[in-house]
């Protein structure tokens, strides 16, 4: 019982906290086209610096009224770009990666905001280009695909026309040199000094642990129809997607490092960035493999005969059980909850025993019926102090209990002989007054005679 909670708690967890996430350290989005030279791509990376100051200090003074942005843009015609985009081709072979990227965009934007408290500094980096060489052999069957360039970044500086951009410490540095005079040669410039361009965990995370799709549209007789793209006609779409948390990639969680930093005052230097993720599409059917220790894809136009899934087996075969295990647990709750209620639930005759009970007769005065309808009271008084009513403090006690004789001598016809009306004697054939029957019945008179 407990393991089959804890595994549903589990999935349940991982299934929010992977759909929660809308901000990543690094994403990579990549279309593959098999049968061109040249492919598109754009990574994203993004980091926040928050430099805190609870207790003021000469970094309060230096930053709480403070608000600037630095950003710009720039293609492969420049020298910074350029220089980029050889520490990229660099940082891809050393992956063992074949593939190069033949063209670049870069756009960056640091926006730093004071505060009373704290101090944030926001970095964002995205650079667009044109992959190629990631073809490694192709046949009429399939071709072959490098997928061993994910992790692309740098460890370099890259300066774009004069403001270093891959280091948060630079910026700092340059726009806020006194605030920077604090901060240098402290544990807080370890962590402002690692690079902004950093893809490596998209690499380390294996192919084979990413969500995998294809989509057969392209297939589809009438698939022009829909304004598809003619690269895709007559092919399906492959796709892999990885950042969120599951059982084969794990808890995804954002990456933290902070560090004390003792001057004039303490301070605080925090880096928070998000978990990375990547979205990867191929035309065609891709089917994973390793060569020489490289990960690669083999595209065929079409999927394998009887593949009717969309998926590796593990996305539907998690889902499906995750689902069936939470209702699983719904239902053992259900159950338990049913079980205890039954458990605590009375059963039989509620309230007084029966046989505790007395009754005695009501509407038995002149001139009425007698009825089936009676009152009843306790025969002994040993919980009457529990039982009795909230509003018998302003009634009259019940008669007391009468042995059937008396009940028989009592006279009900004394209030008829004043109206003139026959009595109840009268009506019921037989008199059971006794001595006392002041009645004018003849019926009671001869009664109450014989009696005397």
């Amino acid at each position: 019982m407990s393991k089959t909670v804890f595994l549903a708690v589990l999935i349940a967890a991982m299934f929010v906290v992977g759909s929660s996430s809308s901000v990543w350290a690094a994403q990579v989005d990549a279309r593959i086209n098999p049968n061109s030279d040249a492919s598109p791509f754009s990574y994203h990376y993004q980091k926040t610096i928050f430099i805190e100051y609870p207790n003021g200090g000469k970094l309060f003074d230096e930053l709480h009224q403070k608000e600037w942005t630095l950003s710009g843009t720039a293609d492969a015609t420049n020298p910074g770009v350029q220089k980029l985009i050889a520490s990229l081709n660099q940082k891809i072979q050393n992956d063992g990666s074949h593939a190069k990227i033949s063209d670049l965009n870069v756009t960056y934007d640091i926006h730093l905001k004071g505060r009373n408290l704290n101090t944030s500094i926001d970095y964002k980096i995205t650079i667009k280009g044109t992959l190629t060489d990631y073809v490694i052999t192709k046949d009429q069957v399939r071709t072959l695909v490098d997928l061993g360039w994910r992790a692309i970044g740098t460890n370099d500086p890259v300066v774009i026309d004069d403001v270093e951009i891959n280091f948060p410490i630079s910026a700092l540095k340059l726009q806020e040199p006194e605030a920077y005079s604090v901060l240098a040669g402290t544990q807080a410039d370890s962590i402002l000094s690692k690079p902004l361009m950093n893809a490596d965990f998209i690499l380390e995370q294996p192919m084979t642990n990413w969500h995998f799709l294809f989509d057969p549209t392209g297939i589809n007789v009438d698939a022009g129809t829909f304004g598809l793209n003619k690269a895709i006609s007559g092919f399906v779409v492959s796709s892999w997607t990885m950042g969120e948390s599951s059982l084969r990639e794990g808890r995804q969680v954002e990456r933290t490092f902070s560090a004390e930093v003792v001057a004039d005052k303490t301070y605080q230097v925090r880096s928070v960035q998000s978990a990375d993720q990547g979205n990867i599409a191929a035309i065609g059917f891709g089917a994973l493999d390793i060569l020489d220790g490289l990960e690669i894809a083999g595209l065929t136009p079409t999927p394998p005969s009887g593949y009717t899934t969309t998926s590796t087996g593990d996305f539907p075969v998690t889902i499906v059980y995750g689902m069936a295990g939470m209702a699983a647990i719904g239902g053992v709750a259900f159950f338990i909850f049913s079980n205890r209620a039954l458990k605590n639930q009375k059963e039989g005759q509620q309230g007084i025993d029966p046989s505790r009970l007395v009754s005695y007769q009501t509407s038995a005065s002149s001139g009425g019926y007698q009825t089936n309808r009676g009152e009843a009271y306790l025969a002994d008084g040993t919980e009457y102090e529990q039982t009795r009513s909230v509003y018998e403090e302003h009634q009259q006690s019940p008669p007391p209990a009468v042995s059937s004789s008396e009940e028989e001598a009592a006279c009900g016809c004394a209030a008829s002989a004043e109206i003139g009306t026959e009595c109840d004697c009268v009506m019921h054939g037989s008199c059971l007054c006794d001595a006392t029957c002041k009645c004018s019945a003849d019926l009671c008179r001869e009664q109450a005679n014989s009696m005397s």
